[in-house]
């Protein structure tokens, strides 16, 4: 481990507070609000596969939609909510939907049975309005929480978004270790991207400066752990 590095390793699934509200940070990326019976998920980019190869012919395996939808079917099984909300970009373009295979399609329509399913437009599927399931809104208040795509460019305390597909990196026994995390400095939240081919950003980027002027923690996904980590010791690209 890196000199002067520490890592708080927390519970399995930690709780933190935002706004005066219990939010549980699912080891899977999701984020769970028991008093709201609410689980929210972010920039699930599912077919974006597909997209590659009919936009670019860049092939990608195409089971990535069907192991993002494995990785949320665990959390809500785990949680059993009443509702579910995606931050946006839950489909990599528009035409996502047209283009799934059935099973997957079919997985979706189980998922959502018996359950209020909000999807909220991001940049890449704001266009997507039916066909799925669902409603789709632009933005969503859940109690003192706003529930949005995009990071608001100035402080909106209570605000939970995504966007920025937080990872943070780490030097560990002589080896970097690279980990999507939520992203917090006690008033909002930022939460990583569920897709198995979404991708992250380095939380030491510019783009996590204009959010957290004042400093952050991110919270790492582990090995069966989260981890706690403060912004001075995670390491740059």
């Amino acid at each position: 481990m890196a000199a002067g590095l520490r890592l708080e390793k927390t519970q399995k699934h930690p709780t933190i507070t935002l706004a005066g509200e219990v939010l549980t940070l699912d080891l899977c990326g999701g984020l769970w609000l028991e008093a709201h019976r609410t689980l929210i998920v972010s920039d699930l980019h599912l077919e974006k596969g597909s997209s590659f190869a009919s936009r670019s012919g860049q092939f990608l395996p195409p089971y990535d939609t069907r192991e993002t939808l494995a990785c949320l079917h665990e959390a809500i099984a785990r949680h059993d909510p009443a509702r579910v909300v995606a931050l946006g970009d839950s489909f990599h373009d528009a035409r996502g939907p047209e283009r799934m295979e059935p099973g997957d399609r079919a997985m979706i329509a189980a998922l959502q049975e018996g359950r209020d399913w909000v999807w909220i437009a991001g940049n890449h599927d704001a266009a997507v309005q039916e066909g799925v399931g669902g409603r789709y809104a632009e933005a969503l208040t859940l109690g003192s929480l706003v529930l949005r795509h995009e990071p608001s460019e100035t402080a909106a305390p209570g605000e939970i978004a995504g966007h920025l597909h937080p990872c943070g990196k780490v030097a560990m026994r002589g080896r970097a270790v690279r980990r999507r995390c939520f992203v917090t400095d006690g008033s909002r939240l930022i939460m990583p991207a569920l897709g198995a081919f979404a991708g992250g950003l380095n939380v030491r980027d510019k783009a996590f400066d204009a959010a957290f002027p004042k400093g952050f923690t991110a919270y790492l996904l582990g090995d069966g752990r989260v981890f706690a980590i403060g912004r001075a010791q995670l390491a740059r690209d």
